[in-house]
């Protein structure tokens, strides 16, 4: 098993699962990487530190089980079946309970290895006090479980002491939810645990969450003699059934991935963030602008995975550069990134000047379509100026903006003598050797229907992906030739 690795799996935002796939493979040397949505299950032997570096993953888990979907049977037959999907032999526990330990320990979560006690010891008993740090652990929480459910609706239950609820911040005693008595207090062993059932599609008219997570607490508390806690476990256990499959699994890290801790004010999602990066070719020594940088995020996590580029960002709010800078000094990017206030659509830079302009288009957000939608072209166009030929603009854009592009941009085609369709490109990024092969074989990605240019842009690329409670798209162009001269 040392040899092979451990096999592991993350939950990812609607739309990046090819991006992440591409990361474990590239960052991690991950083998078996298999995607279905919303998750990326994979084979590595990496150590703790590496891959808590994924930067496209929500969450990482210790993978027990990836089987095929439930049969729909009598409700006796199913719940026995998804039984043997988690009870096993106390010793086959006790070796994932040393891998979860060795990971915890990463964390600086106690942990004295010195000890016979086979099992994690109880969380620092400052962190379970520190109400600052536990309401930013629920906020999080509350992001990840936005994050998993675009994938596809269901119902979620944890299972602590019997059954409870869907509310895990609810304040009455967990023990009320079940009609079970709990063991007295010296008869309960030192290991605690608990089980997040999330259940969708068709086994959800059979059984509920609250009936799958009861069955597997009980049956791990018979065959292991742990008890249930639903406020504060030692170990928690995933179990995701719907019609694709029945994973299983255990998380590594208290906190998600995708919370970084040098993000001072969250703006854009970081894991998009990091995908928009992934796919503007930073190379070292590269120039990459961002002329609507709101937080900066986009320019922190583009320059913590390419420290040897230089990085700009620009914009016409105070409050917006503010919050840039306090991001930029948490991160420690001082000396990588330069701030300037200006507007974008007359940028007081020079022409040819940057390799790659990544930014997040705000419109529809702070700002009315109906009005500022003509300014797109202007935008459009001075990004255009600014960039050096070879180099790349990658773009977030939402559902309306990307109606409006595609008239936009077939309007400033009528006069080109090519087009580039889906296929084309799909071919361009497969043959692509640079940084950009962090994202070869997202091509599903792509959308449907033929894309043109607008000037010397070429278009490289349409991703939709998720921001929670709408969709956007990533579009990638590409400068092919000096402005003007097409």
């Amino acid at each position: 098993m040392a040899a092979r690795g451990r096999r592991f799996f993350c939950t990812a935002g609607r739309g990046l699962e090819p991006f992440l796939a591409r990361e474990v493979r590239a960052r991690l040397g991950a083998t078996e990487v298999q995607r279905v949505p919303g998750k990326v299950s994979f084979r590595a032997g990496a150590a703790p530190g590496r891959l808590r570096g994924l930067r496209c993953a929500e969450r990482l888990f210790l993978l027990l089980r990836w089987a095929a979907p439930l049969r729909l049977r009598s409700k006796g037959k199913m719940l026995h079946e998804i039984k043997s999907l988690v009870v096993e032999e106390p010793t086959y526990w006790l070796d994932v309970i040393s891998v979860w330990r060795n990971f915890h320990g990463h964390e600086g979560k106690s942990d004295d290895t010195s000890q016979e006690n086979q099992l994690p010891l109880k969380r620092k008993s400052e962190e379970e006090t520190n109400i600052a740090a536990k309401r930013q652990k629920a906020e999080r929480v509350r992001e990840t479980v936005s994050e998993e459910r675009q994938v596809e609706a269901g119902e979620r239950c944890v299972w602590g002491q019997g059954c409870c609820t869907e509310s895990v911040d609810s304040s009455e005693d967990p023990s009320k939810c079940s009609g079970e008595e709990e063991p007295a207090v010296n008869e309960q062993p030192s290991f605690s645990f608990r089980v997040s059932c999330r259940c969708s599609g068709a086994i959800a008219k059979v059984l509920t969450s609250q009936e799958i997570g009861r069955a597997i607490g009980t049956a791990l508390m018979k065959q292991c003699g742990w008890r249930a806690d639903l406020r504060d476990p030692d170990l928690e256990i995933f179990v995701h059934l719907n019609d694709i499959h029945s994973v299983v699994g255990i998380p590594l890290f208290r906190l998600p991935l995708a919370n970084r801790e040098y993000i001072k004010t969250a703006g854009l999602r970081s894991t998009i963030a990091w995908a928009m990066a992934s796919l503007a070719e930073i190379s070292a020594g590269a120039f990459v602008l961002d002329p609507m940088c709101g937080l900066g995020t986009i320019l922190v996590e583009a320059a913590k995975e390419w420290p040897e580029a230089c990085y700009w960002g620009a914009d016409i709010s105070d409050s917006q550069l503010e919050g840039a800078d306090v991001n930029i000094r948490t991160a420690g990017l001082m000396d990588k990134i330069e701030l300037l206030k200006a507007s974008v659509k007359a940028l007081p830079l020079p022409s040819e000047s940057f390799d790659a302009v990544i930014s997040d288009i705000p419109f529809g957000k702070k700002f009315k379509i109906t009005k500022d939608i003509q300014l797109l072209p202007d935008i459009l166009q001075e990004m255009e100026r600014v960039l050096r030929v070879g180099g790349t603009v990658v773009l977030l854009l939402s559902q309306d903006l990307h109606k409006r592009m595609d008239g936009i941009t077939r309007r400033a085609g009528n006069d080109a003598p090519n087009t580039i369709s889906e296929t084309g490109t799909a071919e361009a990024l497969n043959a692509d050797g640079n940084s950009s092969s962090l994202v070869n074989g997202a091509e599903e990605s792509f959308l449907s229907g033929r894309q043109t240019c607008f000037g010397s842009l070429v278009p490289d690329g349409i991703y939709e992906v998720s921001l929670g409670k709408t969709d956007a798209f990533i579009y990638k162009y590409r400068k092919v030739c000096a402005a003007g001269a097409r």
